[in-house]
């Protein structure tokens, strides 16, 4: 859980898995969204990658990269217990 967390403190990640939100994406289309470098790019969806926050499949040339719900689900479910559990000790 703390590498999910540490992926989803970036905002450049945090917008990456927006626009994966909508479509699966290369690395070439998500980069063109942002005025870094490919490298650059590419360290975010490995960190995404390592936090299991997005999934790659390779496609002729192409990686195809799209968000892995599962685990965003699971993030979410575990954020949202730690406030249900804070919000009732009052």
């Amino acid at each position: 859980m703390n590498d999910t967390f540490k992926a989803l403190s970036d905002p450049t990640r945090r917008k990456i898995l927006q626009l994966l939100k909508d479509k699966d994406l290369t690395a070439g289309e998500i980069a063109s969204h942002f005025d870094i470098s490919k490298p650059s790019i590419s360290h975010h969806l490995g960190i995404l990658k390592q936090a299991r926050l997005v999934q790659d499949e390779r496609q002729g040339q192409n990686m195809i990269y799209s968000i892995n719900l599962s685990v965003m689900q699971e993030a979410m479910g575990w954020f949202l217990g730690m406030i249900g559990a804070k919000g009732g000790s009052s």
